[in-house]
């Protein structure tokens, strides 16, 4: 069995070791292993000046990556927590961002800032931000988020090798998530979904952490006499349409399920694409359960926040009254 955590560790390994210009640094990962023991052992195999610690210092962290790549290497780095890296934010938007069209493709910037992201961990403020929207809204960014073991690995080496700079997010419940496996190898590259269960009568859009809920659903559903598709985006940009819009024509109704604030977030984009082009074969509205509009709670209070099975199950529900739809936004169930 391997873990998520033991994926993306043997991801970084296998970089390190077949091109000498990938670096990993960030605070923690060297000596300790990172938080989450995701670089556990790379500083002893690999030496502290192919992965080493940082000051506590995300801004610079991410600015020092910025001058790395443009002398040839290809770093990625951690920001330990989600909400740890809005001080970073400005690097991020106006130079990791931009620097590819600010050259006009003369300067690529190969980094990868990896961000542990999403609840369900029980995390005190500033540990639990669902941060993804940030991202996928500036351009020059790939976002992508694993939500499988095979999948950790594959997307992780797909970003170290891209040319461009990619948000990692990797969803913390799921770091001790397991697959019976033998061997971990490339799976799908960037901007391909995956359809992990098909279905007849309504999608289920998902990504990241909120994957495992959405196949929970939809086999609490089939009591109830719904059969669900689940759709994986693992890329939320680049976005797969394709793959979407063609599960959405094919059963007429759409429900989104992610775990952030539900108003401008990425479940809003995805609904408004999903209406784009799909009009003429949804059978109701398209529908979103996600978090509510509110800061991110305390850890006792986190399980009412999160999407859960029962929030999924209300929404088929509601589908079914396409005829007289609730067109009330609720801030989490819209």
């Amino acid at each position: 069995m391997i873990t998520m955590a033991q994926a993306l560790n043997t991801a970084l390994a296998d970089a390190l070791d077949e091109d000498e210009r990938v670096l990993v640094f960030g605070e923690d990962v060297g000596t300790l292993g990172g938080v989450f023991r995701v670089t556990d052992g790379l500083t002893a195999k690999f030496g502290d000046d192919r992965c080493f610690d940082t000051p506590l210092a995300e801004s610079g962290i991410v600015g020092f990556a910025v001058g790395m790549a443009m002398g040839g290497f290809r770093p990625v780095v951690e920001m330990q927590f989600d909400a740890f890296a809005y001080p970073a934010f400005e690097q991020i938007a106006s130079h990791v961002a931009k620097m590819r069209n600010r050259t006009r493709g003369r300067v690529t910037l190969p980094i990868v800032i990896r961000i542990p992201y999403a609840g369900g961990i029980g995390g005190v403020e500033h540990h639990c931000d669902s941060s993804e929207a940030y991202y996928a809204h500036t351009p020059g960014l790939k976002v992508v988020t694993p939500a499988t073991v095979e999948d950790a690995y594959s997307l992780l080496r797909e970003a170290i090798d891209d040319p461009d700079p990619v948000v990692f997010m990797e969803p913390k419940k799921l770091y001790w998530s397991k697959a019976d496996i033998g061997r971990l190898d490339r799976t799908e590259p960037f901007g391909r979904a995956a359809v992990r269960r098909p279905g007849r009568d309504a999608t289920l859009v998902a990504y990241g952490p909120s994957v495992p809920v959405a196949l929970e659903a939809a086999a609490a559903a089939k009591d109830e006499g719904w059969d669900l598709e689940v759709v994986d985006l693992r890329t939320i940009v680049p976005f797969d349409d394709a793959t979407v819009a063609a599960s959405v024509r094919k059963t007429g109704r759409c429900v989104v399920v992610g775990e952030a604030a539900g108003f401008a977030g990425v479940g809003a984009e995805i609904a408004a694409r999903v209406q784009e082009r799909c009009f003429h074969s949804l059978e109701a509205p398209v529908l979103r359960v996600t978090g509510f509009d509110i800061p991110y709670p305390p850890p006792m209070l986190e399980h009412h926040h999160l999407p859960s099975v029962d929030r999924i199950l209300d929404a088929l529900d509601r589908l079914q009254r396409d005829d007289k739809p609730d067109t009330r936004y609720l801030g989490g169930v819209a």
